[in-house]
């Protein structure tokens, strides 16, 4: 049912929350599942305070993340992208031929506009396929 399962990954307690149910689904269903950690491109006249922009960071959460799967048995793709989070996510699920997309309700990509204007909601109105959001 779930041949490919996407899992957008950032450093929030939701994000781990999430991992337990990738798990129990990408195993149910023997998915193939693509991890996913997007860096949003920093205006220019920014700062480089946000710890997600650094290359080395994402890559080390990544590796976290494939770490964690592959102690559950469970083979996983890494990607790495930069753009706009909600858009990023839409188009690297179609890309892939995504059937799932899972995760957190609220990870670091919660706006200064609110719930309204998440990563998650825009996630969940924009996806090419069926979006799991773990409370």
């Amino acid at each position: 049912m779930f041949k490919t399962v996407l899992f957008p990954i950032d450093q929030s307690r939701e994000t781990r929350e999430a991992a337990d149910v990738v798990t129990n689904v990408v195993k149910k269903y023997g998915s193939r599942l693509v991890l996913l950690s997007v860096v949003e491109e920093p205006p220019p006249d920014a700062s480089s305070a946000d710890p997600m922009v650094s290359p080395e960071v994402v890559a080390k959460l990544l590796e976290n993340a494939q770490s964690l799967f592959s102690g559950q048995g469970i083979q996983s793709e890494i990607l790495e992208r930069q753009g706009k989070p909600a858009f990023t996510i839409c188009d690297v699920a179609d890309e892939i031929g995504a059937d799932l997309i899972i995760m957190g309700c609220r990870g670091l990509g919660l706006t200064e506009e609110g719930a309204d204007d998440s990563v998650t909601t825009r996630v969940i109105n924009l996806s090419p396929c069926p979006v799991l959001i773990v409370p």
